[in-house]
């Protein structure tokens, strides 16, 4: 049976997979409806993504606004990367808390992370694939984003601080320009997580 660990924000949950190995190889159920839902996570995937990124490459933070918002159930099957999710649900007693897991292909660690988060990656390794569940559909239009080194989340990226700044890690002018948690709260207080 899978582990299921809350964390110290409401909604995130560190799953440590059962994996039975043999010389063979190993095998790994990686997802249960019922198992997922007799341990709280009582959500309907619609949608698996898949990245791969090089060293360096600082995905995120983003997410999905309200009707398109998302769960997401995220691994890493190449690689490691360091994940992170910031909630930002205006009411909660957690807003602009961050949690963050190291997610290898070693490890074989998944991230529960509901709706009214933002989500990213950092690539630790040469080359990470990245995988992951949606329990809604992609909408272009309903982006929303943070920046990824926002002073007042201060997320620790598991790097020296002179490399967390381009052009050192890898990002995309997107995530370049997403604004602060301070300058998004005013618009993320009207959402409905």
């Amino acid at each position: 049976m899978p582990t299921f660990t809350k964390t110290k924000i409401d909604g995130l949950v560190i799953i440590q997979p059962s994996v039975f190995s043999d010389d063979r190889g190993f095998f790994m159920e990686t997802y249960s409806k019922k198992i997922f839902a007799e341990n709280g996570i009582d959500v309907e995937f619609v949608q698996d993504n898949h990245s791969n990124s090089t060293k360096g490459v600082l995905r995120g933070l983003h997410f999905q606004k309200p009707p398109f918002a998302q769960d997401k159930l995220v691994r890493c099957t190449r690689g490691e990367v360091l994940d992170v999710a910031v909630d930002i649900r205006p009411n909660s007693p957690t807003f602009g808390q961050y949690e963050s897991v190291l997610l290898t292909e070693e490890n074989k660690t998944m991230f529960f992370i509901p709706k009214g988060f933002a989500h990213g990656f950092l690539v630790l390794s040469d080359i990470a694939e990245f995988q992951y569940k949606c329990s809604n559909f992609y909408n272009k239009e309903s982006e929303g984003g943070l920046l990824y080194n926002d002073p007042q989340v201060a997320i620790d990226w598991n790097v020296r601080a002179d490399l967390v700044s381009a052009p050192q890690l890898i990002l995309s002018d997107k995530d370049k320009l997403y604004p602060t948690l301070s300058q998004a709260k005013q618009d993320l207080m009207k959402l409905n997580w």
